[in-house]
This record gives C-alpha cells, sequence and structure tokens, in this order.
C-alpha cells in the first residue's frame, strides 16, 4: 500500500528526493513519516508530519537538511534532502499512521548510499 522510491547513490554534500506513494488506502487523514535503518542498527525516525501537512518533525541530526512534506490529492509523500553526509547512508522507510495511533503501514524501503 506504500511505495517508497528515489533512492540512489550519491556523494556527499549531494541531494536526493525520496517519494512514497500510497494504494489502495488514503492515508490523507493521517500522519506519515519516513524512517531509516542503517546496517547493523536499529531503526529509527526520520521525519514525521501530520494530516494536514502543517505541522512536521526531525531528527536532530537531520534537521536543517531535511524536508518532508505531502501532496494529499497525489495520496503521496516526500522526503527532500539536502547535504547529504555519509552518516545518511540507510534504508529509508516511509510509514502511515492507522486507527491505532501507530505506525501500521510500511513502505518496501529505498536504499540511499552517500559516498564521501
Amino acid at each position: 500500500q506504500l511505495q517508497a522510491s528515489g533512492g540512489g547513490l550519491v556523494q556527499a554534500g549531494g541531494s536526493l528526493t525520496l517519494s512514497c506513494a500510497a494504494s489502495g488506502r488514503t492515508f490523507r487523514g493521517y500522519g506519515m513519516g519516513w524512517f531509516r535503518q542503517a546496517a547493523g542498527k536499529e531503526r529509527e525516525v526520520v521525519a514525521t508530519i501530520n494530516w494536514s501537512g502543517r505541522s512536521t518533525g526531525y531528527a536532530d541530526s537531520v534537521k536543517g537538511r531535511f524536508t518532508i512534506s505531502r501532496d494529499n490529492a497525489k495520496n503521496t509523500v516526500y522526503l527532500q534532502m539536502n547535504n547529504l553526509k555519509p552518516e545518511d547512508t540507510a534504508v529509508y522507510y516511509c510509514a502511515g499512521l492507522g486507527d491505532s495511533g501507530r505506525y501500521d503501514y510500511w513502505g518496501q524501503g529505498t536504499q540511499v548510499t552517500v559516498s564521501s
């Protein structure tokens, strides 16, 4: 139901934009988030956005570099990543909140690799 795309290999200082398209279920009334998991590490939250897009939150490590946004008409969430660093290398996942209040819906992940 959530399809993440846009990952790839980029040099340090470069930019990427990830997209997360929802199908089969609308997430227009629900918060969404981007998470990442680096090799050998636990999954961590990167950025969150509320249902309207007016409220966002970021991990300290990405503040000022990443921007989360959404287009409810397209049922899509984005993560604009600028000034990428090698430590941003990870598999990035998008997730959607369910009626439980938890992130019940997950995309398949997209690999982001930042070379130094």
